[in-house]
């Protein structure tokens, strides 16, 4: 349903990039790296495949350049999707982004 857009009301702040940077030289070990420029806090990574496998990796706080490899040997990175998820500093919301190798 439409609503009246309030003058009054702050305007709402601009879009937040995603922080991260995938490097896949190497499918099966991809590097990822915080390529912001604030840490992130309480990261964790869930990755899923085909097979039902989970697995849930906590990185904890993420410094600005800090990378981390992901280990998909035992699975076919084909099949795996990648969640990361984590706190923002600036404003204490948790973000949430996905991605295929």
């Amino acid at each position: 349903m439409p609503h009246r857009i309030d003058p009054a009301q702050p305007v709402p702040p601009l879009a937040y990039c995603v922080p991260w940077t995938i490097v896949r030289a190497d499918r099966t070990h991809p590097v990822v790296t915080n390529g912001g420029s604030e840490p992130v806090d309480f990261v964790r990574v869930f990755r899923d495949d085909v097979d039902s496998h989970k697995v849930v990796d906590l990185w904890g706080q993420v410094l600005p350049t800090e990378t981390m490899e992901l280990c998909l040997c035992a699975s076919d990175p084909d099949e795996v999707v990648v969640t990361v998820a984590w706190f923002r500093q600036a404003d204490g919301l948790e973000y949430v982004w996905r991605f295929v190798v």
